[in-house]
């Protein structure tokens, strides 16, 4: 008899731990279908990108957000938003909102202030500062110019200062047999800078000259000549001038031939007239 109260005991007990375990399991899937129901579709980015980007169909993708964290301005479908153009940086799965693009344009456009120009320019690594040159740095334009028909003098003149950088790239091109690398700088300037550049670029080889980001003074740059670089001063000497050569011979003299030395034996110290020498002894 007690065995079979223990064994009814024990089916009562498995029994019990079969229905909680359904139960249980009929309650999470009911949440899970309840949080299905809870949700709103919302684009997102699938990779970082840059500002003035044109938005095609790999750039994007569509994620479940929670209702109730969907952000304003959010698209629920990616068709919604097919060359627009971002004017924000945007990271890997951000949501793509509407205040982060642009419908008029893109590009470095986004970046142009009202009356300003945006004007590009070619240099190689030498002129263009090795390549060191990035978008927000500031420099100066200086244009050489070289006399038509080998007769004259050629010159160098800083056109502009302090201009802002836009935009900077590298790309190969050919040039006769050869493959070379050159850069390719976008800036910022007025209309009248825009003219200026477009004018020099024709003319002759431009220059940059990277500047401190904290240094915006413009200064009065005279244009220099090949010649001026040459030509010697009047009165300029050949011979570099080695300075204060002859006051040093002098110091190390005195210091060689002192009034006096301080000796120290033991604790005492005193001062003794330096032994003289066989020829200032014969001279005494």
């Amino acid at each position: 008899m007690r065995r079979i109260g223990i064994f009814i005991v024990i089916t009562l007990a498995i029994a019990f731990a079969v229905a909680a375990s359904g139960l249980t399991y009929f309650y999470l899937r009911g949440e899970s279908a309840a949080r299905g129901l809870d949700v709103e579709p919302v684009v997102v980015a699938t990779r970082d990108l840059t500002f003035g980007e044109r938005l095609e169909t790999d750039d994007m993708k569509v994620a479940m957000f929670p209702k109730g964290s969907v952000p304003k301005g959010s698209y629920g479908l990616k068709d919604s938003l097919l060359s627009q153009v971002t004017k924000v940086f945007l990271m890997e799965n951000e949501p793509i909102l509407d205040s982060k693009l642009s419908s008029k344009g893109g590009g470095l456009s986004l970046l142009i202030s009202p009356t300003m120009r945006a004007s590009s320019i070619q240099v190689d690594k030498v002129s263009g500062v090795s390549g060191f040159i990035l978008p927000g740095d500031r420099v100066d334009v200086i244009l050489t110019v070289k006399p038509q028909g080998g007769s004259g003098d050629a010159i160098a003149k800083t056109i502009l200062q302090n201009v802002e950088v836009l935009a900077a790239g590298e790309k190969t091109e050919e040039k006769g047999n050869m493959v070379i690398t050159v850069q390719s700088v976008t800036l910022l300037v007025y209309p009248e800078g825009a003219q200026a550049l477009a004018l020099a670029s024709s003319e002759g080889k431009l220059h940059l000259a990277l500047r401190n980001p904290t240094d915006d003074e413009i200064l009065a740059v005279d244009p220099i000549s090949k010649t001026g670089i040459l030509k010697e001063k009047k009165g300029q000497s050949q011979k570099p001038k080695v300075i204060y050569r002859d006051r040093i011979k002098e110091v190390f003299k005195e210091r060689e031939t002192p009034d006096s030395l301080t000796v120290i034996k033991g604790a005492k110290k005193k001062k003794e007239a330096p032994a003289m020498t066989e020829e200032e002894e014969s001279k005494k």
